[in-house]
């Protein structure tokens, strides 16, 4: 499983997540990450929203409760054995 690092908004230390999955819908790019590679864990669905392939990626958290939903459906058909409780 990749492992990547993320820099959230406001904090100075990194915070690292395995990826899980990742899809593209409708032209945006989504990865479900975790925290831990094993077991029950907590989960994020996060969007790219990076302007240009040339620059680093940049993802937010998904929030709205709509698209929550919806590309939750998605890894969770993608990921067989994986259930996503929202």
């Amino acid at each position: 499983m990749e492992k990547i690092m993320f820099m959230p908004e406001g904090s100075d230390k990194p915070a690292s997540f395995y990826v899980l999955e990742q899809t593209k819908i409708r032209g945006f790019s989504y990865i479900l990450v975790t925290d831990r590679e094993e077991g029950d864990a907590e989960c994020l669905i996060l969007k790219e929203k990076s302007k240009s392939e040339g620059e680093d990626a940049l993802y937010e958290i998904v929030e709205d409760e709509v698209e929550l939903q919806a590309v939750s459906k998605v890894f969770e058909e993608l990921l067989e054995d994986v259930g996503i409780e929202l």
